[in-house]
């Protein structure tokens, strides 16, 4: 993972050998273990390329790459499948020697199809003066331009500054396609020509609606000097999935769905499911895929497997190479289980609980008590002995962190701890205060949520950082002590609710729309998880020098889902703890959580106690007054004291 920048200017009075100072702060962040700068000058333009790189795999190879004719590469991304990067390679190495051999435009476009994995990226092609740049299909990589009116320059950087007269200038690059500019016509025009290669499928149906569609969308929110057109040749990107299956199930499932959507959330119900053969394959499938992307998200790493003997750690000092984003819920208690598989077992794995502040209610001693074990029995399928220690974490010293995610976290920990004994489970417990929170926000936080504005942007963005960042405590029987994640890489299970039918907006959707209209806000879900989640959550993380990956995205993943029919995946016939993300709760019941499987779908925000911690008379949609960025002056001022 990296902070890349490219810096564009056509005018010789604007011209700057150095990034400004925030800009420059906010990309080394990312890229701990290299920072280097390249400047690309001649009559026409200046292009600053500046690249700070996270090694991860392979020979440390610093950035931006250049050959010698001149061409400059910048590679944020992981190359998971695709193309063939071997164990001791590094590939943005391998990605930039692709690149120097392509021949034309389609060449480049073949080779950006074929990868499979997280990217984004921008290439200089110093004989034609061309700049290429875009994301993958889903966006997990951020990349943002910015556009000068003044003198009519552009910069494209991992990450925005934080200065207040520019933020609200930054936008994402659309993960729509791959862009390219002549920087040539460019200087000469005075306007920037922005060519599309969109991604599209090997279907010619509805090619050019689809791009006509893009264009506008992206042109809307762009300066009058910068116009976005497709390219001449109509050339495109091959999308790297399957369609969405849009099948509509026979009327008699119909009255099938009927029959048990009186069901109890019970795991009866669940093994009543895999009591189907053709259904338990398609779950043994959907594990074995899931259970590959995990594979190569956790081991795509530098390890220590070269120690002597006498230079071996013990397991007790080794440190976690691989953390999670641990709720205890569903999506994370089956990536858990499934990194358990492949992490070597000497290993820790550091599972990252956060918690916000609560208020202290004054609340009748017998009604709290009442509420709090039937909270607890619900939350644990009403399990006696994991309800009394829920509550009894509940009645401790940090009850104001016993947050719904805590509870479910301890009972989650329970859980892998006895199904994997042998494996040593950091279980990291985060605790945020109203005061720490509102600081950071301002110094630290604001600027990678935006150019995303909302209410949700803010508690979920909050909430990433804090848990990835890492620092909290562990709690053992034995003692309480503080304990910093120094993992480089965290896992995420975001793309399990928007494929499975998770959120409460999708039964609502089946409520008024039936599947059909299901089928369509789940193709919808998967379209714009780019702009709603993605670019977001990777500034988030990768402020802390860490990189996010995310296995329920992997291309594999995906397409399997994709392939399969609505009804297969999720039904909502069923009651919540069920009925949203079936395949999954079935996946989980086959991987022995049996617990975990049926615990309904709780969103961060309000799991972790972040929402409407501030204000409580405010929607997730409202634009969020605590995004604004603070003057640099001020920024620069709190940020001497922080350190």
């Amino acid at each position: 993972m990296c902070g890349i920048c490219c810096s564009v200017s056509f005018s010789v009075e604007h011209f700057s050998k150095d990034l400004k100072e925030d800009l420059l702060y906010n990309l080394k962040r990312r890229g701990p273990h290299s920072s280097k700068q390249l400047l690309r000058a001649n009559e026409y333009y200046q292009c600053l390329f500046s690249g700070h790189v996270l090694h991860l795999r392979g020979v440390l190879t610093a950035q931006p790459l250049e050959d010698e004719r001149g061409n400059v590469f910048l590679w944020n991304g992981e190359v998971f499948s695709g193309i063939k990067v071997e164990a001791e390679e590094n590939d943005t190495q391998i990605m930039f020697n692709y690149l120097s051999s392509c021949q034309n435009d389609s060449d480049i476009l073949s080779l950006f199809s074929e990868v499979q994995g997280p990217w984004s990226f921008i290439y200089y092609q110093a004989s034609n003066h061309h700049l290429w740049f875009g994301r993958d299909f889903f966006g997990r990589r951020s990349l943002l331009w910015h556009f000068s009116n003044l003198d009519k320059s552009f910069c494209l950087s991992s990450v925005g500054a934080q200065m207040s007269e520019v933020a609200d200038q930054w936008q994402e690059v659309p993960a729509s396609g791959i862009f390219r500019i002549d920087l040539k016509s460019t200087s000469i025009s005075k306007s920037v020509v922005l060519k599309l290669y969109p991604w599209k499928r090997i279907s010619k149906e509805n090619v050019i609606k689809g791009c006509v569609n893009s264009l506008t969308q992206i042109s809307a929110n762009l300066p009058t000097f910068v116009s976005v057109v497709a390219n001449e040749a109509k050339l495109y990107l091959k999308e790297p999935v399957v369609p969405l299956n849009m099948m509509l199930p026979q009327a008699s499932f119909a009255t099938h769905c009927s029959n048990i959507s009186s069901m109890p959330p019970t795991r009866q119900t669940l093994q009543g499911f895999l009591a189907d053969g053709n259904m338990k394959e398609r779950v043994r499938q959907f594990i074995d895929v899931l259970s590959i992307a995990v594979k190569r998200r956790v081991l795509c790493l530098p390890r220590d497997e070269n120690l002597t003997p006498s230079e071996d750690v013990k397991t007790c000092d080794r440190k976690a190479n691989v953390a999670i984003l641990f709720s205890g819920g569903i999506d994370s208690m089956v990536i858990a289980t499934l990194a358990d598989h492949h992490v070597p077992l000497d290993e820790p794995i550091d599972l990252l609980n956060v918690a916000f502040m609560t208020k202290e209610k004054t609340i009748p001693t017998n009604f709290n008590k009442k509420r709090k074990q039937k909270t607890c029995e619900s939350l644990v399928d009403s399990s006696e002995e994991s309800s009394k220690n829920a509550a009894a974490a509940a009645a401790g010293p940090d009850k104001q962190f016993s947050v719904p995610d805590r509870i479910t976290g301890r009972a989650g920990l329970k859980e892998l701890q006895a199904a994997n004994p042998f494996r040593t489970w950091n279980f990291v417990e985060i605790n945020v205060s109203l005061e720490e929170l509102q600081k950071l926000r301002r110094t630290q936080i604001c600027h990678l949520v935006q150019p995303l504005e909302t209410v949700l942007d803010d508690s979920i963005g909050c909430a990433v950082w804090f848990a990835s960042r890492g620092i909290g405590r562990l709690v053992t029987q034995d003692e309480v002590k503080s304990y910093q994640s120094n993992a480089k890489v965290v896992l995420t299970g975001i793309g399990a609710d928007e494929q499975l039918a998770g959120y409460s907006r999708h039964r609502v959707c089946f409520q008024t729309h039936g599947l059909e209209g299901l089928n369509k806000e789940i193709e919808m879900e998967l379209g714009r998880i780019s702009s709603r989640n993605l670019g977001r959550d990777d500034r988030v993380v990768g402020d802390h020098g860490k990189e996010a990956r995310f296995p329920f995205l992997d291309e594999n993943v995906v397409s399997f889902l994709n392939s399969l029919p609505i009804w297969e995946k999720a039904n909502l016939t069923l009651p919540r703890g069920i009925g949203e993300k079936l395949i999954l709760r079935l996946a989980a019941m086959e991987l022995g959580l049996t617990t975990s499987a049926l615990l309904p779908k709780r969103a961060m925000q309000f799991g972790s106690r972040i929402a409407k911690m501030e204000k409580n008379n405010e929607k997730a949609s409202d634009k969020c007054e605590r995004l604004q960025v603070i003057s640099l002056e001020n920024l620069s001022v709190e940020k001497e004291i922080t350190m």
